[in-house]
């Protein structure tokens, strides 16, 4: 059950973190945040999903896990890119600590 609990935390933290970061670009009123914009509405959204299915002990959470893995590592990629602004370091951060727990699954 620990290790439920910390993919739990991990993909709401992560969750939060984006929604934050998409917040934050899109205030910079940069259009070269686009791609950053729209990964971390995606991944917020998987995160946050991925979390109830957890929660819920869904049989579905493995396969929605693996996509969580994917985008996670996708947004993080794109935050931490030197043009990225600054609020999207720390969300490159808890999109892969998100990866890595949720590939405990």
């Amino acid at each position: 059950m620990k290790n439920s609990k910390n993919r739990i935390d991990a993909c709401l933290v992560c969750a939060i973190e984006c929604e934050e970061c998409a917040t934050c670009c899109i205030n910079l009123n940069d259009k070269n945040n686009l791609k950053s914009i729209a990964l971390c509405r995606d991944c917020a959204d998987i995160c946050a999903l991925c979390a109830r299915f957890e929660a819920r002990g869904s049989s579905f959470c493995d396969v929605l896990c693996k996509l969580c893995i994917e985008i996670c590592v996708a947004c993080a990629a794109e935050c931490e890119k030197p043009s990225a602004p600054d609020c999207c370091k720390k969300t490159a951060s808890a999109c892969k600590k998100c990866a890595v727990e949720c590939s405990k699954m």
